[in-house]
C-alpha cells in the first residue's frame, strides 16, 4: 500500500436484514465518527450465482444456451438492485465518499476471499445470518483469515 492510501475494509452485503445490519455497524463504527477523514475506503461486495449455473437449472439442450443472455440480465439487475440499497444506506448516514460497491460472482465464500485478496483488504465483515457457531466454523481451511463475524 502507498503512502497516503485507505485500507480496505469489504463489507459483504445481500440485502438480508444481517447484512444491512452489518452495513450500518460498520457504518456507524468504522466511518460516521471520522467525519469525511474516513480512516478506511469501504468496498461493499455483493454475491450473485454465476450465470451458466442458473442456467443448467432450466435443463440440458441447445434451448438452454438461449436463456443465457436473459438470465444473466435479470441477475445483473437483481445485482445492482440489491447494490443500490447499499448505496441508499451509505447516503441516508450521510458516507459516500470513499464507497464502492463491487458484484462478486459464484460461491459469496469464495468471491469474499477473492475481493479481499485482490484488494488487499485489512478487514472482512460480514453478518450472521443468525448461524449458530458450529455453522459459522464451516469455512474454506485455505482462507480462515479472511473471515471475521461479528
Amino acid at each position: 500500500m502507498a503512502d497516503g492510501e485507505k485500507q480496505v475494509m469489504v463489507v459483504g452485503f445481500d440485502g438480508s436484514e444481517h447484512s444491512v445490519y452489518a452495513l450500518e455497524w460498520t457504518l456507524d463504527r468504522f466511518m460516521i465518527p471520522y467525519g469525511p477523514d474516513y480512516p478506511f475506503k469501504l468496498l461493499i461486495v455483493y454475491a450473485r450465482q454465476a450465470t451458466v449455473s442458473a442456467v443448467c437449472i432450466a435443463g440440458p439442450g441447445a434451448a438452454a444456451a438461449d436463456f443465457l443472455p436473459v438470465v444473466e440480465d435479470d441477475m445483473q439487475k437483481a445485482a445492482d438492485r440489491v447494490l443500490d440499497n447499499a448505496k441508499q444506506i451509505c447516503e441516508s448516514k450521510s458516507v459516500t465518499d470513499h464507497v464502492v460497491l463491487e458484484v462478486g460472482k459464484g460461491d459469496p465464500r469464495d468471491a469474499l476471499c477473492e475481493a479481499v485478496d485482490k484488494h488487499h483488504a485489512a478487514i472482512l465483515v460480514l453478518g450472521s445470518h443468525g448461524y449458530g457457531a458450529v455453522k459459522r466454523l464451516d469455512v474454506p481451511t485455505s482462507l480462515p483469515e479472511c473471515y471475521m463475524y461479528m
